[in-house]
């Protein structure tokens, strides 16, 4: 009958080890090294919960009896408004919708720069999953540029101004404000370029669409500038806290989402700073009986022995200790 061989066991031969000894504990590094499962661990930030169910059902319900009170106490107005210009002069009424489009392109832009800005900050990540929020920032920059599409198409019916297709194609060659109507065209073709860049992002890389992005900012400025200083009801008080309070919102974002990330570079920066280490603790550790070293452990230092305790010195290597160090006299 075979017997075992207390020389080996089945992660493999100790026979570098003598017989008999434990085995020497594993460093912690090395265990901090390895993952510890199959998949490698995720960065820490915000995980999805979502909003309750009532609460969610108090929302939409709060939000539809807010549109309808507001459909229901203006629409019946707006259509006879709308019905008497059309018996009156049936030609302001291209005039009313190049601005109604203009003003709800503008909403649509703004909502998607504040949606971007809330993306980048993760403030939205705990109550909504971020393909869902991306595309609806996606979606609302590409609604706000059909709107500003047909606020454009418009001006060649309005009867104000002889619009014509070069005067609204090129830049600063509007018949009306010239300089602010040159900046709303420049700001439509920013916005076409943003809402093109969501279709070719894999193509020129996460990298330069970011960059790329960027622009949506200076779209978001050229809104603002045009609809205040080209737009016909800039003066009145709903438009005035139309255009400020989307604006004073992304502001207050940006401001935010800078501090968050200067904070954020600064905390690794020191994380990453190296340690000093004492030179006692560096030093090699001793060697323990049978030749081994404990590794991952650092060596505790020297303390001199106590007054009065008698130290025999090593008659055949003078003054020699194990691991370099000597014995203090």
């Amino acid at each position: 009958m075979l017997q075992p061989d207390p020389n080996r066991s089945p992660l493999g031969p100790r026979s570098s080890l003598a017989p008999g000894l434990p085995l020497a504990p594993r460093p912690l590094g090395d265990m901090a090294a390895r993952p510890s499962g199959r998949h490698p661990a995720r960065a820490a930030g915000p995980a999805y919960r979502g909003l309750p169910r009532l609460l969610r059902f108090v929302l939409w319900a709060s939000a539809a009896v807010i549109i309808g009170a507001v459909f229901g106490a203006t629409a019946p107005t707006a259509l006879g408004r709308v019905g008497a210009v059309a018996a009156l002069q049936p030609g302001l009424l291209a005039w009313y919708s190049v601005r109604a489009l203009g003003f709800l392109a503008y909403l649509a832009v703004a909502g998607s720069v504040l949606y971007g800005l809330l993306l980048s900050t993760k403030i939205l990540d705990a109550i909504a999953h971020r393909p869902v929020s991306f595309a609806l920032h996606k979606d609302l920059a590409i609604v706000g540029f059909a709107l500003a599409m047909l606020h454009a198409t418009v001006l060649l019916a309005d009867q104000s101004f002889a619009f014509t297709p070069s005067a609204i194609l090129v830049p600063f060659a509007s018949p009306y404000a010239a300089i602010w109507v040159g900046i709303g065209q420049l700001t439509f073709y920013g916005l076409a370029v943003v809402t093109v860049s969501f279709y070719v992002r894999r193509q020129i890389g996460q990298r330069a669409w970011r960059l790329l992005h960027y622009l949506t900012f200076l779209v978001f400025i050229g809104a603002i500038g045009h609809g205040v200083m080209a737009g016909s009801d800039a003066g009145a008080a709903w438009a005035f806290w139309l255009y400020l309070v989307p604006g004073a919102a992304a502001v207050f974002l940006l401001v935010y989402r800078i501090v968050v990330s200067v904070s954020g570079r600064i905390s690794a920066s020191e994380s990453e700073r190296p340690v000093a280490v004492s030179p006692l603790i560096a030093r090699s550790p001793l060697p323990l009986p049978g030749g081994r070293v404990p590794s991952g452990r650092p060596a505790a230092p020297l303390q001199p022995p106590p007054p009065g305790l008698s130290v025999r010195r090593n008659v055949r290597n003078r003054s020699a200790a194990p691991g370099g160090l000597r014995w203090p006299t």
